[in-house]
């Protein structure tokens, strides 16, 4: 998509904290991962900007409770392989009054207010009337620019994996999988669809066929990409659990909050719940319209980390306790909870490393309030 794209994110978000705070102080630095006492702490970005401006709405008490901090990307040379992405996972319903912190200090960025209160007030009831499923259909909508490469390979590589640790959970099930691939708006194709299909094999010949490519600036075609994954042939019945993993590094081009709100808003009323994989790069607009979907659609906001080693480095998320596991574990524990009827935690073997120092599922932030992991 763009050379050095990591690097100038970071770049852009010294510079906007520096503007926002009238002047950089000593404690801020591109690693945006110093809380605002200046402790190293990797727990979300402590003091720098969340959107166009402001702190994180809370930091963990125990700033010591990153206790293996993640190394740093790229890994010149290193290969793709099965099973090595790591991500953390955060539920913004489940933590509904700290999402609303959220917006309220990204409030100039023109994502907060693509969704209204009402709506998600309405999403926030919602979260709390899951049921059991016995089918499945999952779509992955997937970003395929340039700055796409490690997670395309990524993805090629683990499907099958993910594909038969689902089937070995729900062996009653007959999954359907589903693709929408997209660049931007003058690239080779804007969107492309594969239909959803019980042929695994199939499916992963699909996949195997798309590439990374084109992109030319940060903003990528978001809305189109959302709106072909909505307009999918998904299954209408009650017993089926809609899952769309949308993998991405790049958010909509400024103006277009409504029609992602409007592609938003057909997922909703389709059932389908969207869970973001935040690649490497995001940016905190792309963070906020992830979150934003993620919570609308009691999905939940997935993103990856540098503890793998793997490719350029991923932003640390406005999130101040979260744990690490594989991708593929977190992945396939989000298909489980969505057939199961509520959350699937990871056992502690999974566990990589851990943010916040969560004590019983929960980590008390320096105001006193708490955030809960389930």
């Amino acid at each position: 998509m763009r050379m050095n794209r990591s690097l100038l994110v970071r770049l852009a978000l010294v510079v906007s904290a520096c503007v926002a705070a009238a002047g950089c102080s000593s404690a801020t630095t591109a690693d945006s991962s110093y809380s605002p006492d200046g402790t190293s702490e990797n727990a979300g970005r402590g003091a720098t900007d969340v959107g166009a401006g402001g702190t994180a709405p809370g930091t963990p008490s125990d700033p010591g409770g990153d206790t293996t901090a993640p190394p740093t990307g790229p890994v010149d040379g290193t290969p793709q392989q099965a099973g090595q992405l790591t991500a953390g996972v955060w539920d913004d319903n489940l933590n509904y009054e700290f999402f609303g912190q959220y917006l309220l200090q990204s409030k100039s960025a023109a994502g907060a207010s693509m969704f209204t209160q009402a709506d998600r007030d309405a999403a926030h009831l919602r979260a709390a009337q899951q049921s059991a499923k016995t089918e499945l259909d999952v779509a992955l909508v997937l970003d395929t620019t340039s700055s796409m490469g490690d997670e395309i390979k990524y993805l090629q590589a683990e499907f099958d994996a993910i594909a038969t640790t689902i089937k070995t959970k729900f062996p009653q099930a007959t999954p359907r999988f589903g693709l929408v691939v997209y660049r931007d708006l003058t690239d080779e194709y804007v969107t492309k669809n594969v239909p959803f299909t019980t042929d695994v094999n199939a499916f992963r010949t699909s996949l195997a066929a798309q590439s990374a490519a084109g992109g030319g600036d940060i903003p990528e075609a978001v809305p189109e990409g959302l709106t072909a994954g909505a307009a999918l042939d998904w299954r209408t019945t009650a017993d089926v659990a809609r899952v769309m993993f949308w993998v991405a590094d790049a958010p909509q081009h400024p103006g277009e909050e409504q029609a992602v709100n409007a592609a938003v808003t057909t997922a909703v009323q389709k059932g389908i719940h969207v869970y973001p994989v935040a690649s490497s790069g995001v940016d905190p607009n792309a963070e906020l319209t992830m979150r934003a979907t993620a919570q609308i659609t009691n999905g939940r906001y997935v993103f990856l980390t540098d503890d793998s080693g793997i490719g350029n480095t991923h932003a640390e998320p406005h999130i101040p306790c979260y744990v690490v596991t594989k991708l593929q574990g977190a992945m396939v524990r989000m298909v489980e909870s969505e057939m199961i009827g509520h959350r699937a935690e990871p056992a502690p073997a999974e566990v990589i490393r851990t943010v916040g120092s969560p004590v019983d599922g929960k980590c008390t932030l320096q105001n006193k309030t708490d955030v809960v992991l389930y």
